[in-house]
């Protein structure tokens, strides 16, 4: 049992040392990278920012159970009790999705024209809310793999009019060095670009999913509204007399 224990400790060591000189090894790297590195460096702290900003709304505070959500709302409204649909919709999770379906029952005593007008202008409010700040991760991909290739241009620059005022002998060392320090800049900026990019794609496929869950319900709340108008019908006359 000790000497499992001990191999147990010996190996979480290993780990540790390792993992140790890796971040050692990328911070020589970023160091040797020198000016070039910090373009880069603000281009992955912005989409690191924007990255964890976009998962918390997009995976966490947008989502909903949308088929729970239309369970529990076509109860009231096939009972014709609006008052209690619009309170169920209020009770839920402030989303979206709730704030479009919402914003379309408030105008169900103005009739259907109204409801779909309400929806629309509720989904052209909310979408953008979704897709903020999404599309700025593509252009920080490519901004740091662009910062990283310029880093490296301007590396072999000085490198190569270092070389010409050397000894022959001490050519191929130094510029062996100094492609290596000018190829940091390179490795840094694909290193930033490649998950930023990926992001992207996923954060914009989960908002493409969320917009088509909100156009879906909103096509249901209406279609539920418009099947169930005769429930509605004095709500609609009462609209009609305060209106006169």
């Amino acid at each position: 049992m000790t000497v499992g224990l001990l191999t147990k400790l010996t190996l979480l060591a290993a780990e540790a040392t390792a993992s140790g000189s890796f971040f050692d090894q990328m911070a020589a790297r970023f160091r040797a990278g020198k000016s070039g590195m910090y373009p880069i460096a603000i281009c992955g702290v912005i989409a690191l920012a924007i990255i964890i900003e976009r998962i918390v709304v997009l995976f966490f505070s947008a989502p909903i159970n949308k088929d729970g959500f239309l369970r529990g709302l076509k109860k009231h409204i096939y009972a014709g009790d609006l008052d209690k649909a619009i309170n169920y919709v209020a009770g839920q999770k402030s989303t979206p999705l709730t704030n479009v379906v919402k914003a379309g029952l408030m105008n169900v005593p103005k009739g259907e024209d109204e409801v779909q007008a309400a929806l629309d202008e509720a989904s052209l409010r909310e979408t953008p809310k979704l897709e903020a700040r999404t599309g700025y991760l593509a252009m920080l991909g490519n901004a740091a793999m662009l910062a990283g290739l310029l880093g490296t241009v301007n590396g072999l620059i000085q490198c190569f009019e270092a070389v010409a005022h050397v000894n022959p002998a001490d050519k191929a060392t130094i510029l062996s060095q100094g492609i290596s320090e000018a190829m940091n800049c390179t490795f840094f900026g694909l290193l930033i670009a490649i998950p930023a990019l990926i992001m992207f794609s996923v954060l914009n496929g989960r908002t493409q999913s969320l917009i088509n869950d909100i156009n879906e319900t909103s096509v249901s709340v209406l279609n539920l509204v418009v099947n169930n108008k005769d429930k509605f019908k004095n709500l609609t006359v009462s609209a009609g007399r305060d209106e006169d």
